[in-house]
């Protein structure tokens, strides 16, 4: 159930935690891939000891970066829960140092700094003895796959749907103890595409995820039964259909990878972040803390340099709706809800005044958000008789310029009334 509060919240924080956070393979992939063998992957939870873990930091630095909310990997595809769960010995408490349950603690600290909280759960289980039972649909015993992903050894071990179903209890009994155990406000699925929605019973599990966790926010990896789309890893050209959310890695990996230095510049993100903004999405940047929960010096740094940024500029993000087509603005922009202010979002130092085409309404003021500096603009050309508006120029002066993005201030006298149309030769 889409509840309002996330398609204003503009900005999240994702974190891939887990026994791969020693930072020598990947989260899950490894394994699965060959690179290493499941049983050294798996042998990475000795090392997994949370002993540096604080999530009021985490928390507080969030709500510094000006994020509305978090998700927190509570289960990966390799199987290993960060919770209590009652229905499996991987997890925190008995199957790793860590000795304890390391998702309450975050759930309490978002909410203190007044963060949504947000847990992903992966439904395959890459780890789980009676995962890999089925074939997915229209696959036929040739089509082996992967182990850890299908039934091998065809004829003679064939296909089990009894420990397929014994699977999916299993699957169920974990969602519903993060469900009741936590209440979270935000669901992040993942792993869904190995069975299709029938195998997985998803439409029957969407009516039992409400029960358990009523309001509840799920994202579109549930085989079509979630409630906004993801796209991952690549900045959208055009608006995704919908609500959507883009999420994408601080660096090369989703968790902590020693050796990954090529992390994004804070500048980068801001511009990532106004991009998916101007298009009516949420932006979701991946951290990877390492095993004793400390998060990489580099990472924080950044948080901390894009929340100069979000804090002074947070009335043309939070609660704004996707702003002026392509081909009436250079840049992104977005609308107040009421669609009386247009903010302008400016990557680049201007040369010359800065033009927006399109806009028929009366322009109350212009100003650049952090300075109460009105600035000059006029309008060149135009045919008013016809309806047709001119091009609105903007002055701005090197004095209102932010470090970073300067973002630009119009209001208008009325909801915004804007022409998007190819001319017209008959206005003489």
């Amino acid at each position: 159930m889409l509840q309002p509060w996330f398609g204003e919240a503009k900005f999240g924080i994702f974190l891939h935690w887990g026994i791969y956070s020693t930072g020598r393979t990947s989260e899950s992939w490894a394994f699965f891939n060959g690179e290493i063998s499941h049983e050294d992957y798996m042998a990475q939870a000795r090392e997994f000891t949370a002993s540096h873990y604080d999530p009021d930091a985490w928390a507080r630095l969030f709500a510094q970066a000006g994020a509305k909310y978090a998700v927190l990997t509570a289960k990966h595809h390799d199987g290993f829960a960060l919770w209590p769960t009652k229905v499996s010995s991987l997890n925190s408490v008995e199957g790793a140092p860590a000795g304890r349950d390391l998702i309450g603690p975050y759930c309490d600290a978002l909410r203190k700094h007044g963060l949504k909280v947000g847990i992903y759960f992966s439904h395959l289980d890459w780890s789980h003895p009676d995962y890999a039972s089925i074939l997915p649909k229209g696959w036929q015993p040739h089509d082996h796959g992967n182990m850890h992903s299908n039934p091998f050894g065809y004829p003679q071990n064939g296909e089990s749907p009894e420990r397929w179903e014994q699977f999916l209890a299993f699957h169920r009994a974990q969602l519903k103890e993060l469900c009741t155990l936590y209440r979270p406000d935000l669901l992040w699925f993942d792993g869904d595409w190995e069975r299709d929605a029938d195998q997985w019973h998803f439409a029957e599990l969407r009516d039992q995820l409400q029960q358990w966790a009523p309001g509840v926010v799920v994202n579109s990896r549930l085989g079509g039964y979630g409630d906004y789309g993801t796209p991952e890893q690549a900045v959208p050209i055009q608006a995704p259909p919908g609500v959507w959310e883009l999420c994408l890695t601080s660096n090369d990996h989703w968790g902590y990878f020693e050796g990954d230095t090529n992390f994004k510049t804070p500048r980068e993100c801001m511009r990532i972040l106004a991009e998916c903004a101007g298009m009516g999405g949420n932006f979701l940047l991946d951290i990877g803390p390492k095993a004793d929960g400390t998060l990489q010096s580099e990472q924080t740094d950044l948080l901390q340099k894009i929340g100069r940024w979000t804090h002074k500029h947070a009335e043309a993000l939070y609660g704004t709706t996707r702003g002026l087509p392509h081909g009436h603005f250079y840049g992104p922009s977005t609308l107040s809800a009421d669609q009386r202010t247009l903010y302008l979002f400016l990557f680049e130092i201007p040369r010359d005044a800065i033009s927006v085409k399109g806009i028929r309404n009366p322009i109350k003021r212009v100003s650049a958000l952090g300075s109460n500096q009105e600035l000059n603009h006029h309008i060149s050309g135009g045919a008013p008789w016809a309806h047709l508006p001119g091009v609105t120029w903007i002055e701005v002066p090197h004095s209102v310029l932010d470090d970073d993005i300067t973002v630009l201030k119009i209001e208008l006298d009325a909801p915004l009334d804007l022409y998007s149309g190819a001319g017209d030769d008959h206005v003489i």
